[in-house]
């Protein structure tokens, strides 16, 4: 069964010079040239992948990505932009996209990393599928059968890199995680971005736990990266 992709660009050339690229791979490919109209077919359809250009028509790709998280949506967003700011890739992950390319890019780096988050999505299903685990620590608990976060019963959203994170340290308690290390788990081999996208996330994990509930549940470990540490 071929893997579906939803690709919202607006730049036409670049939008069928991609949708060309992934048929001749064998990809399913459904083409949108607008943001509104690429949240109605995301949120309408069932695919495995979605390319998301930053800058949009209708509705920006920020948007686009923010309001599929908030929907529930968990379908993988790779972000393309011609914007080479921090600010920007940070504005993006932080809204739930999972990687983002800057424009212009190699067609073959662009595919390489499909390919990653592709084989990151069917581990992902076959360890959800059946090793559906329960972490508690403290008030914490993370449900990964229902990726449901709780402390003291009080639900807790995060967005989908923010559980990967926080539950990449509850499996690895105790132990002290650099962050070339976290970065290859969480974020994938692949990724080409700078270690301190993973501060910038244990920033947020801190003001949506920690600071809300007055504890330190995530330490961190001077000269090597971050830790939780079960007392």
């Amino acid at each position: 069964m071929k893997n579906k992709i939803l690709v919202i660009e607006d730049e036409v050339k670049i939008a069928r010079f991609i949708e060309l690229e992934l048929k001749y791979e064998g990809y399913e490919v459904v083409l949108v040239n607008d943001g509104r109209s690429g949240l109605e077919m995301a949120q309408e359809g069932q695919y495995d992948l979605i390319l998301l250009d930053l800058m949009l028509p209708r509705m920006s790709g920020i948007e686009v990505c923010r309001r599929l998280r908030q929907g529930g949506n968990e379908t993988h967003i790779i972000m393309l932009t011609a914007k080479d700011d921090v600010s920007d890739k940070v504005m993006g992950l932080d809204m739930g996209a999972d990687d983002y390319m800057t424009k212009p890019f190699a067609i073959e780096e662009l595919l390489a990393r499909i390919r990653v988050a592709l084989k990151r999505k069917e581990k992902t299903e076959k360890e959800v599928d059946g090793n559906g685990k329960i972490y508690k620590l403290k008030g914490l608990e993370v449900d990964d059968i229902k990726r449901q976060v709780t402390y003291n019963s009080d639900l807790i959203e995060l967005t989908k890199k923010e559980y990967e994170l926080l539950k990449y340290l509850l499996e690895n308690k105790n132990i002290a995680l650099d962050r070339e290390r976290i970065l290859e788990k969480v974020w994938g081999y692949d990724y080409y971005g700078d270690t301190n996208v993973i501060d910038v996330y244990v920033r947020y994990l801190r003001s949506k736990i920690d600071q809300q509930y007055s504890v330190e549940l995530i330490k961190t470990v001077r000269g090597v990266g971050y830790a939780i540490y079960e007392d």
